[in-house]
């Protein structure tokens, strides 16, 4: 579609550099049970299945991060906030298991 926003995927490293510096704010987008087992420090839980574009938190002068598992989640919330009128277009791209696969930590519990 002409003109449309296109998401903007975020590699593990460009993330955890963003984290480290305080430029990014990173919104979990899976389930609570997904979330307390292991997550990457720092990043607040707002779940997809009720996810609403309008109550997610000011995120200041960082810029939103949508994350989930392996990247489709965070993908279809990053939509949801493009038809919210929201301009929150990035995410990370691989979710979690990139970021793994990149050797960068989580916290677990």
């Amino acid at each position: 579609m002409f003109g449309a926003s296109r998401t903007q995927d975020l590699t593990p490293t460009e993330v955890k550099a963003g984290l480290d510096a305080g430029r990014i704010l990173l919104i979990d987008v899976r389930e609570p049970g997904e979330f307390v087992a292991e997550r990457i420090a720092g990043a607040l839980n707002v779940p997809l299945s009720a996810f609403n574009p309008a109550a997610l938190p000011d995120a200041g002068v960082r810029t939103i991060v949508l994350q989930c598992a392996g990247g489709k989640r965070s993908a279809a919330a990053v939509d949801q906030c493009r038809r919210a009128g929201q301009v929150i277009e990035t995410h990370l791209a691989g979710g979690l298991a990139a970021w793994k696969a990149a050797g960068l930590p989580t916290v677990a519990g």
